[in-house]
């Protein structure tokens, strides 16, 4: 059976997620971490990917980014399948896969959820248990967006950038977005969406006409009977 086609948008934000195979450790320690965001860097930039947040946990990573075109991210992750897998093997004594398959993608509209998606996605350490605040997690964006590091990996997306005029103001906003959070409902939208189109009445619909790719869930059951009997 083919697989279906994964969502991809070109200029759209996506979440992106990837999970190590039965749940195991992509990460040992720090250096396997820095490898990582390293390879990352060189396969996006000649990929034409976009990052704008990340965090990279045990067995998971979580992305936030933007593709010129609708196969950047396919570009990227076989890039960074073929390096980093090599890479980990080697220095691990291991050999196999180490990814759970292909990664998942979903689509947020990034004008009206751009920053609680970078909200959910830096707390998501913090939601593991693997650090006290956001911040205080070397291996995701969140120091970056608040000023505490220059991170050459993290492009500003527009919804950082709309929360003031001087690095100061976007710093504090964002540190403030941090500390909120987000409504319990909002996080499992979040959670929930890999693979599904995330935004306002008439995003999804939008997308399904841009790639003609079902996005929206289906009534279930017969359709209703229109018209009078004849």
């Amino acid at each position: 059976m083919a697989r279906a086609p994964r969502l991809a948008v070109a200029g759209e934000l996506h979440h992106l997620l990837q999970r190590g195979h039965n749940r195991q450790s992509v990460f040992v320690d720090e250096r396997d971490r820095s490898v990582y965001l390293a390879l990352l860097h060189d396969a996006a930039v000649q990929h034409g990917v976009a990052i704008h947040a990340y965090a990279l946990l045990d067995a998971e990573v979580h992305l936030l980014a933007t593709p010129a075109r609708a196969d950047s991210f396919s570009r990227v992750m076989q890039s960074l399948g073929r390096r980093y897998v090599a890479a980990f093997n080697r220095r691990h004594g291991r050999s196999g896969t180490l990814w759970a398959g292909r990664f998942l993608a979903g689509v947020i509209d990034g004008e009206t959820l751009g920053l609680d998606a970078t909200v959910y996605v830096e707390s998501l350490p913090v939601a593991k248990g693997m650090a006290a605040a956001p911040g205080e997690w070397p291996w995701s964006s969140a120091a970056h967006h608040l000023g505490r590091r220059r991170d050459p990996l993290v492009s500003g997306h527009p919804s950082y950038w709309a929360l003031g005029n001087t690095p100061f103001e976007r710093e504090l906003a964002h540190a403030l977005r941090l500390q909120e959070g987000l409504s319990t409902e909002l996080s499992r939208r979040f959670e929930k969406m890999p693979g599904r189109a995330l935004g306002p009445p008439g995003f999804a619909a939008r997308l399904e006409e841009q790639t003609g790719l079902r996005l929206q869930p289906r009534p279930r059951g017969r359709p209703a009977h229109q018209g009078g009997r004849h």
